[in-house]
């Protein structure tokens, strides 16, 4: 098992480093100068070479990649070149957002998606069955930025239910909280609903032909005994999978999320350093994705051999 671990773990850390130099060169790629859109258009030659030299912008891009990398491997992620100031700050003020978003959109994603799909696999063929399926379908074609759209002129602006936008920190208001990211979390769970409720409902009509859940049938177990105790745990595992490489991409899909509804979370970050060709914010965000990423399939990887004892780590 630990030198399972220590595979994944060294590949995960290739993958990191193999994201950070294509999202390195990606944005040096993108036209514009960072330092003249920060300086404003009346700053002297003098002024921008400055810069340039204090934010290593003078250097070849290997020599500013390395730079950042021995800072990151030492805690610093830089200095923001928009922001004029350090990249753990920003992401201090940032990250918690995105990460409450996408953990409670994930927890409404798990609990309704596979309670649906277990209901589907039980009532196959039935107007539940039929009724879920179509929605399941619908949810996972939609995008997310017109769920946001519609939700802001139905519930924001016709019905008044929600602000239109905007974030408000629960410390400060728990209530202005609340109903602030209603609609942020409804959209960024229905596609994740939608699809751990075809997969759930895929799984377990697999699992509930074996011959080992006709046997817990025959005994006269009762349908819950049967569902739960025989069958959910075996069906879990493609589950889980689909689970792991989800949450990656909902924390990356706050970004749409987050610009339709004004919030100042990482993945708003993300597009607004993007676009001023801040690279070191770009660099740090690519990086918190990754690592995201990478964990969860770590941890999708352990859960194996807990849902299947049968499966064994070599």
């Amino acid at each position: 098992m630990s030198a399972y671990l220590i595979r994944r773990l060294i590949s995960g850390i290739i993958v990191l480093f193999l994201v950070t130099v294509l999202v390195f060169i990606l944005i040096f790629s993108v036209p514009g100068d960072p330092v003249r859109a920060m300086l404003g258009i009346d700053a002297s030659q003098a002024q921008v070479d400055t810069m340039n030299k204090k934010l290593w912008l003078d250097r070849p891009m290997v020599v500013q990649y390395g730079h950042w990398l021995f800072q990151t491997l030492r805690g610093n992620l830089g200095d923001s070149i928009m922001y004029q100031q350090s990249v753990n700050s920003v992401l201090a003020l940032r990250l918690p957002i995105t990460l409450q978003l996408s953990f409670e959109a994930l927890i409404i994603s798990v609990l309704l998606g596979i309670s649906a799909g277990i209901i589907c696999a039980i009532r196959r063929g039935s107007w539940i069955d039929q009724i879920v399926t179509i929605l399941a379908n619908i949810g996972v074609a939609v995008p997310i930025f017109w769920l946001g759209v519609l939700g802001i002129y139905v519930f924001g602006l016709k019905l008044n239910w929600f602000p239109l936008t905007g974030w408000v920190s629960p410390i400060k208001d728990l209530w202005g909280n609340i109903r602030g990211t209603v609609l942020p979390i409804i959209c960024l769970a229905i596609p994740g609903i939608a699809v751990l409720a075809r997969q759930t409902r895929s799984s377990m009509l697999e699992v509930i032909r074996q011959d080992y859940v006709r046997t817990a049938w025959s005994k006269g177990l009762t349908e819950r005994a049967v569902v739960f105790k025989h069958s959910l745990r075996n069906g879990l595992i493609p589950v889980v999978t689909v689970l792991g490489l989800y949450l990656g991409v909902m924390v990356g899909g706050s970004v749409l999320v987050e610009s339709v509804f004004n919030i100042p979370g990482m993945g708003r970050l993300l597009v607004e350093s993007a676009m001023t060709k801040d690279f070191i914010v770009v660099q740090a965000c690519a990086l918190i994705i990754g690592l995201v990423v990478v964990l969860a399939n770590l941890l999708v990887d352990i859960s194996y051999g807990w849902l299947d004892r049968r499966i064994r780590y070599e």
